[in-house]
């Protein structure tokens, strides 16, 4: 897929990852629809920085925990500029709780996690296939996780939203071909504000120093890593589909991989 003039839908792209995504999209030529939920002032900040990098940007708010909300974004797109050449979904939520602590975690959590982080892709998905199969050809990346794959991470409600998502990119690579690829990136740890929030200054530090003394190549993701793969996914990787890809330092090799 050349980016160049793509018209790109990016869920979740008011911070993060997501705005890495859009960013880099726009630094490519495409054209961006950047939704976010509630992170407003972030998200025209993200629409500004990719109009300054030389691309074309639109705002829209929707949540997609919503099909409504779904299928305007995916109007919205359309509306503006009469096709959809690819799908990021990054939108995603957690809740942390220890996964040994089986009280943490109620049946609201989990179906809300999986509201957004496993229907609203399939949301995403179902109100841009139309356009994508009319035009004959468009690609779809699942921002997932390796908790996911591995059953670990913040709760288990998010390892099982997650492990259904991948799943699910299995299932829709089928469905949707061989018009549209669909994809998963299945990363590990991602400095975003997800952790950051979650300690103070101190806590983050060692968390994030831990974290990399235990797997191969030392490093956690930055945005930007996640971006360039998803961007990857869309213009490099023709033959690609259903495929979920572990973007994850080598973390699946197991803890302690790392040689000291």
């Amino acid at each position: 897929m050349k980016l160049q003039g793509a018209v790109c839908i990016v869920t979740g792209a008011g911070t993060g990852a997501g705005a890495a995504c859009a960013i880099q999209l726009a630094r490519k030529g495409a054209r961006v629809v950047v939704n976010y939920s509630r992170s407003e002032k972030e998200a025209k900040q993200a629409v500004a920085a990719c109009e300054l990098a030389g691309g074309q940007a639109i705002l829209h708010q929707a949540d997609v925990a919503s099909d409504a909300g779904c299928r305007g974004l995916a109007q919205a797109a359309l509306d503006r500029w009469g096709r959809i050449d690819a799908l990021i979904n990054n939108a995603g939520i957690t809740k942390f709780a220890a996964a040994t602590d089986l009280e943490a975690l109620s049946a609201e959590d989990f179906q809300r996690l999986y509201a957004v982080n496993t229907i609203g892709p399939y949301q995403m998905i179902r109100a841009c296939a139309p356009a994508m199969k009319k035009q004959g050809a468009g690609a779809v990346v699942n921002i997932s996780s390796i908790s996911g794959v591995m059953g670990i991470g913040s709760s288990t409600a998010y390892v099982a939203s997650k492990g259904a998502l991948n799943a699910m990119t299995l299932a829709l690579a089928r469905a949707l071909a061989p018009e549209i690829r669909v994809n998963a990136l299945c990363p590990g740890m991602i400095e975003t504000r997800w952790h950051k929030e979650r300690f103070d200054a101190d806590g983050y530090a060692k968390f994030k120093q831990e974290y990399e003394k235990s797997v191969p190549l030392g490093k956690a993701a930055s945005p930007d890593d996640i971006a360039e793969a998803a961007l990857w996914l869309l213009e490099g990787a023709e033959l690609i589909t259903g495929e979920c890809i572990l973007l994850d330092s080598g973390l699946h090799l197991g803890f302690g991989a790392r040689k000291r």
